[in-house]
């Protein structure tokens, strides 16, 4: 009796323990996932870049946060424009900028950071006998770059990009005045949520929104935004254009708060002027 008691005993472990290691595995395998998960997840989102203009995430800290880009180097942008200091080249010409009536804006976006109309083909500028074709349009406020110290409450960075890879943007200013027919065009198509695309697909004279005279400043600098690429040309229109205060009031109510990077250091580089 003893013997068949003591082999029940055994025979009840054995199935306890058999249940205990069934309960077990499923759970190590969902660890498991679980664990896998959050190691990918960093990979998963190595493109998304979590920068702002504010606080822990801010301009100072973007070197730190988008690795192996150019916000720590040495010739950024934007930079605080001297005229008093600015070269003038008398080599310089008008841009020859080549912009068609027949253009059509693909689609506008709201990327968290600005409010972005990107271009189909068609809008180009030649400079240096390089080609350097037009992909989007954006918008900070205030104006990023200042000129005599003055920031004006919005500008436009049209991006140009050319087959080598290379930037030129132009940057036009706009100050609180008359209503703008062309920005009331491009806002027509506002409001747009964080995140939000909108298919516009619709033709845009981009000259409607240039200032007749178009005499500029001219430097080396980088993107404003991260990876901060250096060996930007920038062009910084020295007339503004005018918009009205609502239309202004429109695009700071769908982007960040004062969505401008600060003054960077000038570190040597000569600005030449365009009168």
């Amino acid at each position: 009796m003893k013997t068949k008691y003591i082999i029940q005993i055994l025979l009840l472990v054995v199935v306890i323990t058999s249940c205990s290691n069934s309960k077990k595995e499923p759970l190590d395998v969902i660890s498991k996932e679980v664990v896998d998960h959050k190691q990918k997840l960093p990979k998963a989102l190595e493109n998304e870049k979590h920068w702002s203009y504010k606080g822990e995430t801010g301009p100072e800290h973007w070197a730190e946060i988008v690795k192996d880009s150019d916000c720590g180097g040495t010739f950024q942008s934007p930079i605080n424009i001297i005229t008093i200091d600015a070269v003038v080249d008398k080599k310089l010409k008008p841009l020859d900028i080549r912009y068609a009536k027949e253009t059509k804006i693909h689609e506008v976006i709201n990327n968290g950071h600005s409010i972005q109309y990107n271009f189909e083909k068609g809008d180009y500028i030649n400079y240096n006998k390089n080609k350097y074709v037009l992909k989007q349009i954006h918008f900070h406020e205030s104006a990023e770059h200042t000129i005599d110290g003055i920031r004006y409450p919005i500008v436009i960075h049209m991006v140009h990009v050319s087959t080598k890879g290379e930037f030129l943007v132009v940057a036009v200013m706009a100050k609180e005045g008359e209503n703008s027919t062309p920005f009331e065009f491009l806002e027509s198509f506002l409001p747009i949520k964080k995140g939000e695309v909108k298919q516009v697909n619709e033709s845009f004279d981009l000259t409607e929104n240039l200032p007749e005279n178009k005499s500029y400043y001219t430097y080396k600098g980088s993107l404003t935004t991260p990876p901060c690429t250096e060996g930007v040309n920038w062009f910084i229109l020295k007339n503004p254009i005018t918009v009205s205060l609502q239309q202004v009031l429109t695009l700071r109510d769908l982007m960040p708060i004062d969505n401008y990077r600060s003054e960077q250091p000038l570190h040597g580089r000569d600005v030449k002027i365009m009168k």
